[in-house]
């Protein structure tokens, strides 16, 4: 009998491992990712059913990772891993494709139960703050972006940019000139009124794709 394929992200080797020997019972998995990037690459390559992954990770953050990944493969099913509780972090998963999401202080079995519940196309929300999602959309139903205005390009370079990365290595990681990687940085500093280095890195962390 076909074994559901997994495969999981997060920047914590530990935490993988402990997810892998805990999964590897009743699913197949096929692939541990250390970041975004590699999420993504791998997911190319190996097609899982579905993907978890934490949203805090480096190189390329797990909502971005995420959003890529559901343009290209929609038919993979999302699950946010994580240790972030708060409501409008869990709305904006869900709008960029997200099919579950729970805490990383979730009892073990949770994880199985929304595993089975997106593999049959149900969406699972861990209970704990499902009532807080709830709330969120009923207090703001167009659905604020946690993101801002910002564009995907944009969250990209900001994030390697506030993890110390020279615009050079910017450059080099994503495929695009030196030159571009200035312009996406003043347009960002301009559209954010942000002045200085430090406060590009205070509003990364803010908005959660660093920490």
């Amino acid at each position: 009998m076909h074994r559901p394929r997994i495969l999981l992200a997060d920047d914590h080797a530990l935490l993988l491992d402990a997810f892998s020997s805990l999964l590897e019972t009743h699913y197949e998995i096929i692939g541990l990712a250390s970041d975004g990037r590699e999420m993504l690459s791998m997911a190319s390559k190996l097609k899982p059913d579905v993907v978890v992954l934490d949203i805090s990770m480096p190189n390329l953050n797990g909502f971005d990772a995420g959003e890529k990944l559901k343009k290209t493969r929609p038919e993979i099913k999302l699950i946010f891993l994580t240790v972030n509780e708060d409501p409008d972090m869990v709305a904006e998963a869900f709008r960029i494709g997200a099919n579950g999401y729970l805490l990383k202080g979730s009892a073990g079995s949770e994880l199985f139960l929304a595993i089975d519940a997106v593999l049959t196309g149900s969406n699972y929300v861990t209970p704990i703050i499902a009532k807080g999602m709830i709330n969120s959309f009923i207090k703001d139903p167009g659905g604020d972006k946690v993101h801002g205005s910002l564009s995907l390009r944009q969250r990209e370079v900001l994030q390697l940019l506030a993890e110390g990365n020279t615009m050079k290595q910017v450059a080099s990681t994503l495929n695009i000139t030196p030159r571009t990687v200035a312009f996406h940085k003043y347009q960002i500093m301009s559209d954010l009124e942000i002045k200085t280095n430090s406060e590009l890195i205070q509003y990364a962390v803010k908005l959660g794709i660093v920490s």
